[in-house]
């Protein structure tokens, strides 16, 4: 079958891979919809681990249960993308995202369980969720980013009236400010070097307004505007100067959350977190309870998440999203694929 894997750095290429086949373990589906996440385009920059399938964001219809008797074959499913041991203490505790194997063996994400960049694919049984019929298969592709964004907030614990800055206005960030307005902040403000992506935030109703992270009265504005700063502050982009603006706008004895991850070292003014006594929080996927939330909030129709779909494309034009997404003008927030176009 035909499949999108990384050749090198900020190189895709499509090629053939094996179909996989029913092991008495694994579910199999067929992939109909997935997700471009942000994670993913970390690895596409770095174009390591090579011949990588990604995808783990994704709707399928299952044709064989594997270990799982209570599915049947032709119910659509998602799942958590992750690999969780199941028996060590976070596992226990309802907090996989803490896992030493977390990460191992994730779907999507390592060499073990290639991903939803082609039409079939294996998953690991336990990590399966079925979903309800009134979703589609659009929001069910996109759980999972919606699921890192409430988690993020969970972590920030906004109060009613809370002021707070979103750091980034990706997929993660525009969600999470999505969220932040349902716990009732007064103020939701969107920074972003895109202007696209800003005004979008805006158009969107996620964010009260969008601010320039690249303008130099960008920080005095901003403390000005909040009265000394920000309750709350996520960040969702992960490198040096984002974590520095948010640690500088953030008022004394505020939290940071800190949802954008980098690969490499950065550099921040630690003295500034220390004399504020600020709270930096790290956040890092989701609960399963959260995971489910966000399906019953879709389902239930508290939240629309197809507002930041701006495109569906076939295999082939995975390499064009990808240099789309991080072209800095481009608009767009959510690219899904079709395996199958």
């Amino acid at each position: 079958m035909k499949c999108v894997a990384i050749k090198g750095a900020r190189e895709f290429e499509v090629k053939e891979m094996a179909e996989p086949v029913p092991n008495g373990k694994d579910v199999l589906i067929d992939v109909k919809k997935a997700g471009i996440c942000g994670s993913d385009i970390h690895y596409w920059v770095a174009g390591a681990p090579a011949g990588l399938v990604m995808g783990h964001e994704y709707c399928g219809i299952v044709t064989d249960v594997g270990a799982r008797e209570d599915l049947k074959v032709g119910d659509r499913v998602t799942a958590l993308p992750i690999s969780p041991c199941g028996h060590c203490e976070a596992c226990l505790t309802g907090n996989p995202q803490y896992c030493p194997e977390t990460w191992t063996n994730a779907t999507g994400l390592s060499l073990t369980y290639p991903g939803a960049y082609a039409p079939k694919m294996a998953i690991r049984p336990d990590m399966v969720i079925k979903v309800p019929d009134n979703i589609t298969d659009e929001e069910v592709a996109m759980v999972e980013p919606t699921a890192v964004g409430l988690h993020a907030i969970h972590l920030a614990d906004i109060k009613v009236g809370d002021k707070v800055l979103v750091v980034g206005g990706g997929i993660i960030g525009l969600v999470s400010a999505m969220f932040a307005k349902m716990e009732g902040a007064s103020l939701v403000v969107v920074s972003e070097t895109n202007e696209a992506r800003g005004n979008k935030a805006v158009s969107l109703g996620v964010a009260d307004e969008w601010v320039d992270a690249r303008s130099q009265d960008m920080v005095p504005n901003m403390l000005a505007k909040t009265n000394g700063g920000f309750d709350k502050v996520i960040e969702c982009c992960g490198n040096a100067p984002a974590v520095t603006s948010a640690i500088l706008v953030v008022k004394p004895g505020g939290r940071v959350v800190l949802a954008g991850v980098s690969l490499d070292a950065i550099t921040i003014p630690t003295a500034l977190a220390v004399t504020k006594e600020l709270d930096l929080q790290g956040a890092i996927a989701y609960t399963k309870k959260e995971f489910q939330e966000c399906i019953d909030l879709m389902s239930n129709k508290q939240i629309d998440v197809l507002k930041f779909k701006d495109d569906l494309v076939r295999l082939e034009d995975v390499q064009a999203s990808y240099e789309r997404l991080t072209s800095g003008t481009d608009a767009a927030i959510k690219i899904l694929v079709d395996p199958n176009m």
